[in-house]
């Protein structure tokens, strides 16, 4: 009953006022980011800009097979624009953070372009614990905020600060589905359906997409 826009664009709403960073641009990471970052550039007064710039023939990087092929795929896929961000205050929007291997790339390649500070916001509350329900998240060892403090991961990327939404903003972005109803289980641990050692260890990781079938 709610499109995926109007929600991420709620959300981005929502990471305004629960963040309150002030800044002199909104960007986003393309394109995940995008609409959150529209969200928060709406809700804060503070002008949307074209921050970075992405290439359209690399894919996804957090599913790329090793850490060294995903660090190339960030240096391939976007490219900071300096004559936007030098000197600026700016304030960064994407939907995750998975591993923060490629948070900490991009806030390292605006700061090279001439930003003069980074905010992180996060449209989504850190996610600590895999998915089993056929997402492709790593298991749990790999995923940085189930070892980290948000404080830890700020500097492990490198930002000058970081916000996630929280699970109760999260929910308040849902303004037409009950949000009773959805799985909240890769950020709160609460699994609707209880998993097995087998599960949890990796070795029958898509357990549910085979029962399914």
């Amino acid at each position: 009953g709610q499109s995926v826009h109007a929600a991420r664009f709620m959300m981005g709403r929502m990471l305004a006022r629960e963040s309150k960073f002030k800044g002199d641009i909104v960007i986003s990471v393309p394109d995940s980011g995008n609409t959150a970052a529209t969200g928060f550039a709406y809700e804060s007064g503070i002008p949307f800009c074209e921050g970075l710039i992405k290439n359209r023939y690399i894919g996804r990087t957090f599913i790329q097979p090793t850490q060294k092929k995903r660090d190339t795929a960030v240096r391939l896929k976007l490219n900071a624009i300096a004559e936007a961000v030098r000197g600026k205050s700016v304030i960064m929007v994407d939907d995750s953070i998975v591993r923060g291997t490629t948070s900490g790339k991009i806030v390292k390649m605006l700061r090279k372009a001439g930003a003069k500070e980074v905010h992180m916001c996060i449209s989504s509350p850190p996610i600590g614990y895999p998915c089993y329900y056929g997402i492709d998240t790593s298991v749990r060892k790999e995923l940085i905020a189930a070892t980290k403090s948000v404080e830890e991961i700020r500097q492990f990327i490198g930002a000058d600060s970081l916000h996630f939404l929280s699970l109760e903003g999260l929910k308040a972005s849902m303004t037409t589905a009950n949000p009773e109803e959805m799985c909240y289980a890769c950020f709160n641990n609460a699994y609707p359906i209880e998993m097995s050692k087998e599960t949890v260890t990796g070795a029958d990781k898509y357990v549910f997409e085979q029962r399914a079938k």
